[in-house]
């Protein structure tokens, strides 16, 4: 095999990779590679209905890939929800995604009794993330679990539970503290300071 064939099957490669993907903009970036490669392939071969097509596809990628980057922080796209702890919609929500959740939230298990507070966090009308708290006392809001769905891991979208302090100050919270042990936490980018195995955040 030479090493134009290679090439040609590593770009195909990078395309299956992609539609492997459950993170949106992970399958974008992949499938723009593996497009960017085929199409030096092809124009090597001068296959270039190949060519056209896959300009075409980068050109689709890059719209998507900026219009994801340009929106991951905009509070117009995302709506936060608050619903009951013992909601059936929520309940279902923790039951599709409890193997993932205990990936990322190795410590949580829930406790819909007194003194929480459930929040979605949806796109349209989709649901990409849960934001689950405990009113721990003086003022203090314990986060117990912060989990987004793994299409929409790429954006962090339980920022916006945090970006809108007054769903914390309404309450009568002046803390927040996050999970510890939390798996990739985000926290960081978002004005928490580390303490231990948790992030906490005075608002």
């Amino acid at each position: 095999m030479s090493w134009l064939d290679a090439i040609g099957w590593a770009g195909s490669a990078l395309l299956v990779w992609s539609l492997l993907q459950t993170r949106i903009l992970r399958l974008r970036v992949l499938n723009l590679l593996g497009c960017l490669v085929l199409i030096f392939y092809n124009a090597s071969l001068s296959v270039w209905p190949m060519v056209g097509l896959n300009v075409v596809l980068a050109g689709i990628n890059i719209y998507f890939i900026v219009k994801m980057l340009r929106t991951r922080h905009d509070e117009a796209i995302y709506a936060v929800v608050q619903v009951g702890t013992d909601d059936d919609y929520l309940a279902h929500v923790l039951a599709v995604h409890a193997a993932d959740i205990a990936r990322f939230n190795p410590g949580f298990r829930y406790d819909p009794g007194p003194g929480r507070s459930a929040f979605l966090v949806v796109r349209a009308d989709e649901t990409v993330g849960i934001v689950v708290l405990r009113d721990a006392g003086r003022g203090v809001a314990q986060i117990e679990l912060d989990y987004v769905t793994p299409r929409f891991r790429d954006f962090t979208p339980g920022e916006f539970v945090y970006r809108r302090s007054r769903l914390f100050t309404d309450r009568g919270f002046h803390t927040v503290i996050t999970p510890p042990g939390m798996v990739a936490p985000y926290y960081g980018r978002l004005g928490f300071r580390r303490d231990g195995d948790s992030y906490v955040l005075s608002l």
